[in-house]
């Protein structure tokens, strides 16, 4: 059984709804209908639930309510007024950080011109740059601490990190990758047209 939330105008109901195969391959939405209890006379309101097509579930975001502090709503404003993201987004993006840190001690989070990403306190590096060092060293994270001119437990913090977080990391190495081949072709070109 799957819950799908819909929004009415200024109510919200909630609904159980069993996915018929057959609609979810068609595209078909399912319909019902709610009544407003603090309204008795209000009209019975379709409500359309979308379904998902060949199966997929896309599952709901957690809900979470919580008080800050005086203070710190003002502050979250304003932070996210300079970052131009919204105030529920920048919140959302400092608990998860906040979460891995907790777990990661020695990771951070800074923005940079390829965006947000995961780097090693104090060091000047981010973990997508340690992991491929590691790799292009057999996997030996001793022989990249020695490379990098790092202490191992440093490099162990980021093969940990990328344990947990693999896919993100792995992305991030082939976007540089891709921008290092693009850099590549990119002087090879220009090195021809002087040439010509």
């Amino acid at each position: 059984m799957v819950y799908v939330e819909s929004a009415g105008t200024s109510y919200r109901h909630r609904e159980p709804i069993t996915p018929d195969r057959h609609a979810i391959r068609r595209g078909h939405c399912r319909r019902g209908t709610t009544r407003r209890r603090d309204r008795p006379d209000s009209r019975s309101r379709p409500l359309w639930h979308r379904v998902t097509l060949r199966g997929t579930v896309v599952a709901l975001a957690d809900h979470y309510t919580l008080r800050l502090p005086p203070g710190t709503k003002q502050r979250l404003a304003d932070r996210a007024r300079r970052a131009r993201l919204a105030e529920r987004t920048l919140a959302q993006r400092y608990v998860e950080e906040g979460l891995r840190h907790d777990f990661h001690p020695l990771v951070q989070f800074l923005d940079g011109p390829s965006g947000r990403r995961a780097s090693l306190v104090g060091r000047g590096l981010d973990v997508w740059e340690v992991i491929a060092t590691v790799k292009d060293n057999a996997g030996s994270a001793r022989a990249a601490a020695e490379y990098l001119q790092l202490p191992s437990g440093v490099v162990e913090a980021a093969v940990a990190y990328y344990g947990d977080y693999r896919d993100e990391i792995d992305e991030e190495i082939d976007l540089n990758e891709q921008e290092y081949e693009r850099g590549r072709a990119a002087a090879g070109a220009g090195e021809r047209a002087l040439r010509g």
